[in-house]
């Protein structure tokens, strides 16, 4: 009982550190969001492609891929960190200069992918038709004021 303790007090002192400290190099910090919104618009795109009729409509592929989504859409926020503004990155400066107006808009686009999430595990298309516009519409004004093309 005592080393599940420990370990539950290890948890939840790493849990608690800052974001930042979980990369090593403000490089690697990159990287990591870089993929986590790799990922996070490749099962995106397979939701979207299936509310608009690109694709054809799959309750269980759905599913799954809002699955992912719920996990992933959490993770690139933390890897904005102190000197990730530099090196092969599209970020633009104002995400740091105008760090309320990126948060809000972060938490704007994490509130509509939730909602597709949730349509998505619905097994309804037309809930997944109603979700995926509105989450596309604040994932391209993110893209708009805080990413370079």
């Amino acid at each position: 009982m005592n080393k599940f303790i420990t370990l539950a007090s290890v948890l939840v002192a790493a849990l608690a550190m800052p974001a930042q400290a979980q990369f090593a190099k403000p490089e690697d910090a990159v990287k990591y969001r870089k993929a986590s919104f790799t990922v996070l618009g490749s099962h995106f795109g397979r939701l979207a492609a299936m509310a608009n009729g690109r694709a054809p409509y799959d309750a269980k592929a759905a599913s799954e891929n809002a699955d992912v989504i719920a996990t992933v859409a959490k993770l690139p926020w933390a890897a904005f960190g102190e000197g990730t503004d530099k090196g092969e990155t599209r970020a633009k400066h104002e995400i740091w200069t105008e760090a309320g107006k990126f948060k809000d808009a972060a938490d704007k686009s994490q509130a509509e992918l939730a909602k597709v999430v949730a349509a998505a595990r619905s097994g309804s298309l037309d809930a997944l038709k109603a979700a995926v516009g509105p989450a596309g519409a604040s994932c391209k004004a993110c893209h708009d004021n805080f990413r370079k093309d």
